[in-house]
């Protein structure tokens, strides 16, 4: 392959393939009609990335059948309407998961969340036991510790001069890997928190809620309101160059 092709970074997100009107791209259209590929399509240089996941899909192991259940359930949460090749959604994303614990035979779930959200936890826990599955969940405030336990400053707290304990994204996936959880759910974890999480579990993780403390949890609507609403965040730096010397390790 040409050496400018394979130190092309991918970005699937500036198609030129992608045909708005059939709502398609080339990767979603029949081999036997699509057009050419784009230019520097990651298909051609990560061949051989690609390849290796599909044998992967195709053998007996646990990632090989989550990969199944999931696009099963993808198919399931769509809603065929007779004699029309319109598709209907019908399932949530609670659904989804439900789905998918049942189908690989899963029970126990764990929840790790937001100790702001505590009263949602409690009604997905509901949902969750009435679907026949057991939830388990761990608080991020776990073990009550002072964020300046962890070397931060007054100054780095929501409300300086008082209490405040630091989120324990670890102690979180401890305290359900010990209850032995075959799912994981992050329930509005702080951004870099739900690294830690999905680092330290030991059960697959998916998420339900991202914390998005302006938005109501829904960060999508930072990309549908950007032209106007969120215009800041094409005009602007979040933290300028000074603010992240100051605030880095």
């Amino acid at each position: 392959m040409p050496s400018d092709q394979k130190n092309t970074p991918p970005s699937c997100s500036a198609c030129s393939g992608v045909m708005q009107k059939q709502g398609a791209t080339h990767c979603w259209s029949d081999p036997a009609v699509r057009g050419a590929k784009p230019a520097y399509c990651p298909s051609e240089p990560h061949a051989e990335a690609i390849r290796e996941a599909f044998d992967e899909y195709r053998g007996e192991s646990d990632e090989a059948r989550l990969a199944r259940m999931a696009a099963k359930v993808e198919g399931l949460c769509y809603q065929p309407i007779p004699g029309s090749d319109a598709v209907n959604a019908r399932w949530t994303r609670v659904e989804d998961l439900v789905a998918l614990a049942r189908l690989m035979g899963w029970r126990k779930i764990g929840i790790a969340t937001c100790i702001g959200l505590l009263d949602e936890t409690q009604k997905l826990s509901d949902i969750l036991q009435a679907q026949g599955l057991s939830p388990f969940s761990a608080c991020c405030k776990a073990g009550s510790i002072d964020k300046l336990d962890l070397g931060l400053e007054e100054s780095d707290k929501v409300r300086p001069g008082t209490f405040e304990p630091a989120c324990n994204p670890i102690a979180q996936a401890r305290i359900l890997n010990a209850e032995g959880t075959e799912m994981n759910i992050i329930m509005g974890l702080c951004v870099g928190h739900d690294m830690l999480f999905g680092k330290h579990s030991d059960a697959p993780v998916t998420t339900l809620v991202v914390k998005d403390r302006v938005t109501g949890h829904n960060p999508a609507a930072v990309l549908y309101g950007q032209n106007f609403y969120y215009k800041r965040l094409q005009k602007r730096p979040v933290l300028s160059d000074e603010e992240v010397d100051r605030h880095r390790d």
